[in-house]
């Protein structure tokens, strides 16, 4: 549900519009050198501003409430909160008759029966990809020096990203993206078959990141078009790095150590201003919609940081499970 890993585990809690978001993250290494200023770089990749991104600004400032000690983790439970204070959720108090066409509004109501916190999409909302995103920091300093990077290739089907975002902006619409991410220095071996294949793994993680409608490893979709002599990747060391990387670092669900490579397909964001027509859940008739409220042209933009996350998040847990990170760093002699 709310909980996901097996050794590195991490539990997202809060909505969009209640007092706090933030995540308690199970399985930190013990020694891990830790403070609340770690988690800043990260957060402000995600913060919006930028044009094409809502205009609702919060602080994001992270408050570790457990799990650290003399900054460093103890191993137990690491609770990271965010205060939620820039919110208005009058905007979304007529949407409660008129659910947004491609958000979970219609979903939400029909799994919790109307008792869910429909302000700002609640627990649905982009805004719980903070936690990830604290996580993220922590998973990061644990694989290193394993490192993970993303890049945004094109949005609205454009590789100039700005013409793209302001063309957008003058349509009153909005753009999806596709955004590639790469896991570099991975060693041979991670990775648990048959189920738990990193790349299941990985992409059970990736499609939680709301927005997220698709995925592709290495090649990709492009496979298809090719021949097995066009699409094996040839060996040429010893240690298993090979000419080339169709298979995106990963061979029977299992890292082979070449760099992961996949890519994500982003959509447009739901929350429009284009006038759209919709089901009025009171009257049983369709009306137009306009959605009002603050919400991103392209959400795409703030999604790298977010998929770097979600992929480090994978890649600690997969690491632990292989014994390639030790839960313990330096152990203390008992009285010093």
């Amino acid at each position: 549900m709310n909980s996901f890993g097996k050794l590195f585990r991490i539990s997202i809690f809060g909505e969009s519009h209640g007092s706090v978001v933030g995540v308690l993250i199970d399985g930190v290494s013990a020694g891990l050198p830790l403070t609340e200023d770690d988690l800043h770089k990260d957060l402000q990749r995600r913060k919006s501003g930028a044009a094409g991104t809502t205009p609702r600004q919060e602080e994001d400032i992270p408050r570790i409430k457990s799990g650290i000690y003399n900054g460093f983790a103890t191993g137990a439970p690491l609770l990271i909160e965010f205060e939620n204070k820039n919110t208005r959720s009058r905007d979304y108090t007529e949407l409660r008759k008129t659910p947004r066409p491609g958000h979970a509004d219609f979903t939400a109501y029909s799994k919790f029966g109307g008792y869910e916190d429909y302000r700002g999409g609640g627990h649905f909302s982009g805004r719980l990809t903070l936690a990830l995103v604290a996580a993220g920091v922590i998973a990061k300093k644990m694989i290193y020096p394993v490192s993970v990077e993303s890049k945004i290739l094109e949005v609205g089907g454009n590789q100039n990203i700005e013409e793209a975002v302001d063309q957008a902006i003058n349509d009153g619409d909005s753009i999806g993206g596709i955004v590639e991410c790469a896991v570099k220095g991975i060693q041979p071996g991670s990775g648990e078959p048959f189920f738990d294949s990193f790349e299941a793994v990985l992409s059970h993680m990736i499609f939680s990141i709301p927005a997220i409608k698709g995925v592709e490893f290495g090649a990709g979709f492009a496979a298809a078009k090719m021949k097995g002599s066009e699409h094996n990747d040839n060996f040429i060391s010893i240690q298993g790095s090979t000419e080339t990387n169709y298979a995106g670092g990963i061979n029977g669900g299992i890292t082979n150590g070449n760099d992961i490579v996949f890519r994500v397909v982003v959509k447009p964001t739901s929350s429009t201003n284009k006038v759209q027509s919709t089901m009025n859940f009171q009257s049983g008739e369709m009306q137009k919609l306009s959605v009002e409220g603050r919400h991103d042209t392209c959400i795409a933009l703030r999604v790298p940081v977010v998929l770097e996350a979600a992929a480090a998040i994978v890649t600690a847990d997969m690491m632990l499970q292989s014994q390639q990170i030790n839960r313990v760093i330096n152990p203390k002699d008992i009285i010093s």
